[in-house]
């Protein structure tokens, strides 16, 4: 049986949509226009429509891929039946996974998201946030209520302290660096969990 071969189109259109992302991190997706992206592309704008008709959903794309790709793996994290502890874990180290294959698409969430949510074309962006939180505090809730995390914490700061300390490194991490996403999530991990767990 033959190996199939590479859609070059298709190969095509995954470098056309990093370049975007890069784009869109460093620019702003206002200040960002097709003829940019083209010339970070290598190529002329007229070309860049033959892959995408707009910068509207190269930008819907790049976001979609990210968001669906973590609630993947979130959802993976949240069925499998762990205890509190080694579920912030998994999360946290999810999240990093995600900011190592989707550092600009991360960055340009964390920018833009609330004003593009206002615009039809990302409407979808504003049921992300409430689900993102909800998985979150269900999570710290749980080793509260089983006595894995201290009962006088209050679990929202504790969860946007997470949040902000996690996705915060996006703008900093970079691939192929001298930590990997892993170690980076378990050097967090030992100082958010001395900080939350439950003495016995």
């Amino acid at each position: 049986m033959s190996a199939i071969a590479p859609n070059p189109n298709a190969e095509r259109r995954a470098e056309l949509l990093a370049t975007a992302a890069r784009v869109f991190a460093e620019q702003g997706y206002n200040a960002t226009t097709v003829r940019r992206i083209a010339d970070a592309a290598g190529m002329l704008a007229g070309s860049l429509y033959y892959h995408f008709d707009s910068k509207e959903a190269m930008l819907d794309e790049i976001l979609t891929a990210f968001l669906d790709e973590l609630w993947a793996c979130y959802d993976t994290v949240l069925a499998a039946g762990l205890g509190p502890r080694d579920t912030l874990g998994a999360l946290v180290t999810q999240s990093f996974r995600q900011i190592d294959r989707h550092g600009p698409a991360v960055a340009i969430y964390q920018k833009e998201s609330k004003h593009l949510s206002a615009q039809p074309r990302f409407a979808h962006l504003a049921g992300s946030q409430p689900k993102f939180e909800n998985a979150w505090l269900r999570t710290l809730e749980r080793g509260v209520a089983e006595q894995a995390f201290r009962a006088d914490l209050d679990v929202r700061l504790v969860y946007r302290f997470v949040r902000d300390t996690v996705w915060v490194a996006a703008s900093w991490y970079r691939p192929g660096g001298a930590h990997s996403a892993e170690a980076i999530a378990r050097q967090y991990l030992s100082m958010v969990l001395a900080g939350i767990t439950a003495r016995g």
